[in-house]
């Protein structure tokens, strides 16, 4: 029977705050380059209020990976917490018009926390450092998981970066109960070095419990599996999860699935923005997955997709994914 959904996602519900600056400017206000920090909401407005002119897209890590699948015309749909105010209305907007499901409960406009927001700082070189005002995105809870919606995807797509919450273990455990009971599979991707560090215990006790599919970069791997060797990190995934997917940028992506592994290269571009490379690579990978294809189909199509994305501002798509999976023969 064909489920309703191809891909549900859980993670964090962002605005993110895109501006392109100099290397400098981090130096000045203790920006550590190339990562994703925690700040909290005093320290989002002093930076913002030293930032130059930016731009605002709802964003997100996993939002960015389900609304490039729905931007394929995948059956997807969204949970992850905003507030009843104007980045709220921002981002639910947005999802609904990429063609995602969002039905996620706002919380009321008096709730003490914003609706959570991501200043994206961007060197001329392309990296992105992250610093991220989780806000009302922290509060996801198990009352926020529609578990009849869990039971209805194909695929399970978890953001590591949702760990950092008080609630949000219990939240990924309802939705990884009522998805598995139903004959769903699970995804996740591991997001950031120190989110790993956070939570690695956590971490692992999903990866052998409960994954079919683990997705990283080649830093996250390593930093999961307390290695500085990627053969011995895949290998250790591997043992734990069907299928490992691992990109590591410029070179392309590896692929461990079934004692077979596969490197994809990756298709040159010319960076604009690196912000949501690793997204955007998830939606051609998952949406692949969902459409029946082989998963070195899919890495191809994961590194497409990773490509246009940075090849502008911004962490979603801007042009036809589809139109150019077919202009790259794989559709």
């Amino acid at each position: 029977m064909t489920k309703r959904f191809q891909v549900v996602g859980i993670g964090n519900a962002m605005v993110d705050v895109l501006c392109h600056t100099e290397e400098s400017f981090l130096a000045e206000n203790g920006v550590e380059k190339g990562i994703m920090q925690l700040i909290d909401r005093d320290r989002a407005v002093e930076l913002y209020g030293r930032m130059g002119p930016s731009i605002e897209v709802s964003g997100g890590s996993a939002a960015n990976t389900i609304a490039g699948i729905a931007a394929l015309g995948g059956r997807t749909a969204y949970v992850g917490k905003v507030k009843d105010d104007q980045l709220g209305a921002i981002f639910a907007h947005d999802m609904r018009a990429q063609g995602a499901v969002y039905e996620t409960p706002m919380a009321p406009g008096d709730a003490a926390h914003e609706t959570g927001r991501c200043m994206v700082l961007v060197t001329p070189d392309g990296e992105r450092s992250m610093n991220t005002y989780l806000g009302m995105s922290e509060h996801l809870g198990p009352d926020d998981i529609d578990t009849g919606m869990m039971a209805d995807a194909d695929w399970l797509y978890l953001e590591g970066y949702r760990f950092d919450g008080p609630d949000s273990h219990e939240a990924f455990a309802r939705a990884i109960r009522a998805c598995k009971a139903a004959g769903g599979r699970v995804s996740l991707t591991l997001s950031d070095p120190f989110c790993i560090e956070r939570h690695r215990d956590a971490f692992h006790r999903m990866i052998v419990e409960d994954l079919d599919l683990l997705i990283s970069n080649r830093a996250e791997m390593l930093a999961m599996f307390e290695t500085e060797d990627l053969d011995s990190a895949l290998d250790a995934a591997a043992r734990a999860v069907d299928m490992v997917v691992c990109t590591e940028s410029e070179k392309g992506a590896h692929v461990v699935t079934g004692g077979e592994r596969w490197h994809v290269p990756a298709v040159p571009t010319d960076i604009v923005d690196a912000t949501g490379a690793g997204d955007l690579f998830a939606s051609g990978f998952l949406w692949g997955l969902a459409e029946g294809h082989a998963p070195r189909l899919c890495a191809q199509m994961g590194n497409v997709a990773a490509s246009e994305v940075i090849s502008h501002l911004g962490a979603r798509p801007e042009a036809d994914l589809g139109a150019l999976y077919r202009a790259h023969g794989l559709a």
